[in-house]
Order: structure tokens, then C-alpha cells, then sequence
């Protein structure tokens, strides 16, 4: 079971469990302002870049190709940015924050 924090651009900050999928798909789930996933998790349309806390980044994996491309793209993007489709729920990214960009 991964617990994640999303804080979004209103500075709400919103808590969410789950066990499998996306990162994406946990926070739509759990109805995450910011969060739109317009392309349905497949990495090609940037709606769900997030920025993860700089001492939580590691637990993320690393950039596929495809989402390094998809972020050139996009605005306000860190050395933390991701988008969240690309990431999956496990026990791994347990206890992380994440800041919504959109």
C-alpha cells in the first residue's frame, strides 16, 4: 500500500492510498484538482505533470524516453518533473509528495 500526498496549485493538500496502477490514476481517483490524464496514461499529452519533493524523487524509477520527450515539451519543468501516468503505485513511492502542476 502506497500513501501519496498531492498538493495542488490552490495549496490544497489531499492524502491518497492505493496499491497498483498509476500515479494518475490515483490521483483521479481520488479527484485531485490538476490532475486531467487527457491522453488516458499513455505519456503523450502532459496533463498529469507533477513535480515530485526533491528528497522523494529516487523513489519514482527513472524517466522512460518517451516521457523525457513528452516533458521538453511542457511548461515549468524541474529536474523534478514527471508525469504521473508514468509512474506506478507500489510500495516504493510510499510516504511521497507530489506537487501538481496544471
Amino acid at each position: 500500500m502506497a500513501k501519496v500526498t498531492f498538493i495542488t496549485k490552490d495549496n490544497q493538500e489531499i492524502i491518497a492510498e492505493g496499491e497498483s496502477g498509476s500515479l494518475m490514476g490515483l490521483a483521479k481517483a481520488h479527484d485531485v484538482n490538476g490532475i486531467l490524464g487527457d491522453c488516458g496514461g499513455v505519456g503523450s499529452c502532459g496533463t498529469c505533470h507533477v513535480h515530485i519533493a526533491s528528497d522523494d524523487f529516487s523513489k519514482a524509477g527513472e524517466l522512460t524516453e518517451l516521457e523525457k520527450d513528452m516533458l521538453e515539451f511542457e511548461e515549468h519543468v524541474t529536474n523534478y518533473s514527471r508525469l504521473s501516468c508514468q509512474i506506478e503505485v507500489n510500495d516504493v513511492i510510499d510516504g511521497i509528495t507530489v506537487s501538481v502542476v496544471n
